[in-house]
């Protein structure tokens, strides 16, 4: 195996590849890709026949292998067999779980593999989270005068979520829907004002763009995405990764939506942390305030 960063190396095969995805050409991309899909499969496969599924060369496997931190196809097919075999017996799943949701599958099965996918992506993001990345998120947004958050689909959900939460607990957050009216606050940011981005691939131009405005304001920038190597990632301060599991019928907006989910939690219960008093009580009195709407 290639000597790779130490932080890269202590991820998962299956995590590494993930992360990879946006910087690898289409060719290396198809074989991620069907690695990905049938993990298990994959590793009982020879360099020649991985290639011809791929519908790519043989080259491009080497150039897909040596991109993700190995030396030699077999370490690569090795480390793959020795992944889901952990994965199965610590989660106790049979190997077709790994397979994507397909049309003979009964709703048990559903629930099984999308129960599966979301425990892993949760799991992986634990892994691969920078708490100390974490920790100056956490810093930054305490000590803000604002916070813009901002993202497009599933990853606006999350933004509004985020916004809530920070709400809760008395500190000023606007969630953006309309990317136009997000630009706008942006720019109104300065030295005292954080822009949260989220996006999944952070490769969302409306996204990349948010956090350049926030950037330029003077403000501090976060990203929470699957890939830090991505335009969202190279142009934030501060980047939060997730790991989340993504097939053709289960999308990242499934994967995504609940490792990012994760990744605020784990941001709020920080920040609230810092203000451990003044945090509860202002929750106590947002639950009260609350509380009295239900139907007897």
């Amino acid at each position: 195996m290639e000597e790779a960063p130490a932080a890269q190396m202590s991820r998962t095969v299956l995590v590494r590849i993930r992360s990879e995805l946006p910087s690898l050409r289409p060719s290396e991309r198809a074989i991620a890709e069907l690695v990905l899909a049938d993990p298990a499969r994959a590793a009982t496969m020879s360099i020649g026949d991985l290639a011809e599924q791929g519908g790519t060369s043989t080259t491009s496997v080497v150039r897909f292998y040596k991109k993700v931190g190995y030396r030699g196809y077999s370490d690569l097919r090795l480390d793959l067999a020795r992944e889901t075999a952990r994965e199965s017996l610590a989660h106790n799943v049979p190997a077709e779980v790994y397979e994507d949701i397909n049309m003979s599958d009964s709703l048990h099965d559903v629930v099984s593999k999308i129960a599966f996918n979301e425990t892993m992506s949760i799991a992986d993001t634990a892994q691969v989270l920078d708490v100390d990345k974490l920790a100056e998120a956490v810093a930054a947004i305490s000590g803000s005068r604002k916070t813009d958050i901002f993202g497009v689909g599933a990853g606006g959900l999350v933004g509004q979520d985020l916004q809530q939460k920070l709400h809760r607990i008395g500190l000023t957050s606007f969630s953006w829907q309309d990317p136009h009216a997000a630009l706008a606050s942006a720019a109104l940011l300065d030295g005292n004002g954080v822009a949260v981005a989220i996006s999944h691939s952070g490769t969302t131009v409306d996204t990349v763009d948010f956090v350049a405005a926030g950037k330029a304001a003077g403000a501090v920038t976060i990203a929470v995405t699957n890939h830090a190597d991505s335009p969202l990632g190279r142009a934030a301060d501060i980047v939060l990764c997730t790991a989340a599991r993504e097939t053709p019928f289960r999308s990242g907006a499934m994967g995504s939506r609940i490792a990012q989910m994760m990744v605020v939690d784990c941001l709020f219960v920080g920040i609230a942390q810092r203000s451990y008093d003044a945090s509860v009580s202002a929750l106590k009195k947002t639950h009260a305030a609350v509380q009295g709407r239900k139907l007897a």
